[in-house]
């Protein structure tokens, strides 16, 4: 019974929600889910280990940055997130996604490694 709790509470975040929707179409380094939610490292960090822990992301490691997707390989996951995907829409999902795209602009090639990234009006090296 904790297990299908703590998926369930995995789900019931706003912020953990706008990340799996991000990750719908595709893999992301955690540079791009922090510049799309303009967020802090360490809080985009703190949920996508929640989700991982819950079983709906994986992570990949290259170089030394990691790399996130969507892991269907259980079938809560099989089940749960095609569901959430759904319901998650809105205005704060389209602008995550811009967001997204033009921070892609920005990046020096196909890595993170970044000159550097505004968060709210914060930037950082």
């Amino acid at each position: 019974m904790e297990k299908i709790l703590y998926l369930f509470k995995a789900l019931s975040d706003e912020t953990r929600l706008r990340i799996l929707k991000l990750l719908e179409d595709g893999e992301l380094c955690v540079c791009d889910i922090t510049a799309a939610l303009e967020m802090n490292q360490p809080n985009v960090s703190f949920h996508l280990a929640i989700l991982k822990e819950a079983g709906f992301i994986k992570d990949l490691k290259k170089g030394r940055w990691n790399h996130y997707d969507l892991d269907f390989s259980s079938i809560q996951s099989r089940i749960l997130l095609p569901t959430a995907l759904e319901g998650a829409k809105g205005g704060k999902v389209s602008k995550d996604r811009r967001r997204l795209e033009e921070f892609r602009k920005t990046k020096d090639g196909d890595g993170c490694a970044l000159k550097e990234i505004r968060i709210n009006e914060e930037t950082y090296r």
